[in-house]
């Protein structure tokens, strides 16, 4: 079957079986690499992308469920000053890029900043809840999300 989406703000087809999983289209077909394959199960979110303005994991999504969607990979998202901001409170914070779950990180601090620009503690804990990550402590995500938020308003309100 053939789907047109919306990858990275362009607008592009692919031809596939609609049981394919988006995780393995969007490596085998567009050589997206950010999100890993790797429990395919939906439980690690090392696989998570922004589909339709929320973070999801591509291992669960079925491709027969994407036309004419919008999604958003970590090499899209990469290119842009909210991911910018997004690094600059990380680093602030010291969180360390272990490479296995900084892409879900970084997108569910997008999507939660894109939903509310001042989250309480409670709610970054939430927005993280899918997310299995060894590398990184309660409090510096805390402070990392929370710095990255500072710079969000800055950058918004021209004051960088």
């Amino acid at each position: 079957m053939n789907f047109t989406f919306i990858l990275n703000g362009e607008d592009v087809a692919v031809y596939a079986p609609a049981e394919a999983r988006l995780v393995d289209i969007l490596r085998d077909d567009f050589g997206l690499f950010g999100a890993k394959a790797a429990c395919c199960s939906g439980t690690c979110g090392c696989c998570s992308i922004i589909f339709n303005g929320n973070v999801v994991k591509s291992c669960l999504v079925p491709v027969f469920k994407i036309g004419g969607s919008e999604i958003i990979t970590i090499e899209g998202f990469s290119q842009t000053d909210e991911y910018r901001d997004i690094a600059r409170g990380f680093s602030q914070a010291g969180l360390e890029n272990c490479a296995f779950c900084d892409t879900a990180k970084i997108l569910a601090t997008q999507a939660l900043l894109g939903r509310n620009s001042r989250p309480a503690k409670e709610e970054i804990l939430s927005a993280f809840a899918g997310i299995k990550c060894r590398c990184t402590e309660r409090d510096e995500l805390l402070e990392g999300v929370m710095a990255a938020a500072e710079y969000r308003g800055r950058t918004l309100y021209g004051s960088r």
